[in-house]
């Protein structure tokens, strides 16, 4: 009878084993323009990533627009056509997607914006200050709370409440159907004079208001007075944005017919995630910057394969974080992080599966001269361990992926290529 019950588990196994698993490895804004002081080439072409440049080798390179015509080159927009929804019909805005993942419950009249915790030049008037970083030199989540509090406190009413979120990256949520707002991403203006990027609209005054009056809040705050004595940069203001409605998305098993997992360290990608259906793990030490946990994404995405979900996404933001804030060392670094310590590890375990695909791309570029994201078509990597093909390209980057010829004019079709036969 043992015998019988180890033969019949060793089958279970081998049936296990023969599943296709399917890898999505995301490199937020990766791809680039060329660099003068990279000798004009981009980061990806100086990077070294032998597990990139071996795939490509032998997969279906080429590039794909994930930013369709109309809508704004934002990561919200890229990962939901990289996930496999048409942004054109699926893009309901920004923040309602990071406050599914924050579990905030909306209401179908709410409108959810992005609070981020900025830098502002400090001595003049509001509206003629500088943005100087979006990010408050990434300040941490423990420091951002704080500030938080003192914001919900100030400015939380019956029709507007504030939440804490994790690093710079913050929500409010306003009871208020059909708003007329012109908002701007505060990444997408830094070193200019903020006169010309303040809200827009019938109902801007109220979050004006807020803005201008968080900057006297928060300028003196206690968290603010430390971090300038240690030289970092003070979070002396909100900036609200990325405004949306609650999002409903198709489940992506009912789309796709796959189980599936994030591995993502900010909000919107997780949100993407819940709203489809998919389950999202929480790594701990990862963050949304190149100090995070490479390894601990790629061995999460591995448990998650082994527990029997036929695919996870794994979202890595580090390369995005660095050309944001013109870091051109650490873009390079990030990218050769994530193809040792993400990639390479996701291949050394997936071997044990009778078949894997795996697609590799950028969400969109975060060019370094620009410190924001454009819409040019980004560079993929299509893998399927069993049709490798020889695709004539030595080295993963935008000008090898612009020769292959290929060309995805919707980039949400990536998913169901990777799903199907190629």
């Amino acid at each position: 009878m043992e015998l019988l019950w180890q033969e019949r588990a060793s089958n279970w196994e081998g049936i296990f084993l023969m599943n296709t698993k399917y890898v999505v490895l995301l490199a937020d804004g990766m791809s680039d323009y060329p660099v003068p002081e990279l000798n004009n080439n981009t980061p990806l072409q100086c990077a070294f990533k032998p597990n990139m440049d071996k795939l490509a080798s032998k997969s279906i390179v080429g590039l794909a627009k994930t930013i369709p015509e109309g809508l704004p080159p934002a990561s919200d927009v890229a990962n939901l056509s990289v996930m496999g929804y048409d942004p054109k019909k699926y893009y309901t805005g920004r923040s309602p997607l990071e406050a599914v993942s924050m579990g905030i419950e909306m209401a179908e009249s709410d409108l959810s914006l992005r609070c981020n915790l900025v830098t502002l030049s400090e001595d003049e008037k509001y509206d003629k200050k500088m943005m100087l970083d979006h990010s408050s030199d990434e300040i941490s989540s423990e420091e951002a709370s704080k500030l938080m509090e003192s914001i919900s406190s100030c400015f939380n009413r019956q029709d507007i409440k504030f939440y804490s979120g994790v690093s710079y990256r913050h929500l409010m949520v306003w009871n208020k159907d059909n708003a007329d707002l012109i908002l701007e991403p505060p990444h997408d203006i830094l070193g200019r004079q903020i006169s010309d990027y303040l809200p827009q609209g019938n109902d801007s005054k109220v979050l004006l208001d807020m803005m201008v009056k968080s900057y006297n809040l928060l300028s003196d705050h206690p968290v603010n007075t430390k971090r300038k004595e240690r030289g970092l940069k003070p979070a002396n203001s909100i900036w609200l944005w990325g405004q949306g409605k609650k999002p409903h998305l198709p489940q992506f098993f009912d789309k796709f017919k796959k189980t599936g997992s994030v591995i993502a360290a900010v909000d919107l990608i997780k949100g993407i995630g819940l709203c489809a259906g998919l389950t999202s793990v929480n790594v701990h030490g990862a963050t949304g910057n190149i100090h995070t946990d490479f390894e601990g994404k790629a061995d999460a995405a591995l448990k998650e394969l082994d527990s029997g979900k036929d695919f996870v996404y794994i979202h890595v933001e580090a390369p995005d974080e660095c050309g944001h804030r013109y870091e051109i060392d650490n873009k390079v670094k990030s990218i050769e992080l994530i193809d040792k310590l993400v990639l390479g590890r996701i291949l050394a375990g997936i071997r044990k599966y009778d078949n894997y695909k795996i697609l590799i791309l950028p969400d969109h570029p975060t060019p370094l001269s620009l410190r924001t994201h454009t819409e040019d078509p980004v560079p993929f990597i299509l893998y399927d361990h069993a049709k490798e093909k020889n695709s004539f390209v030595d080295s993963y980057n935008e000008l090898e992926a612009k020769k292959s010829g290929i060309f995805i004019d919707e980039g949400y079709k990536l998913l169901n290529m990777l799903f199907n036969s190629m």
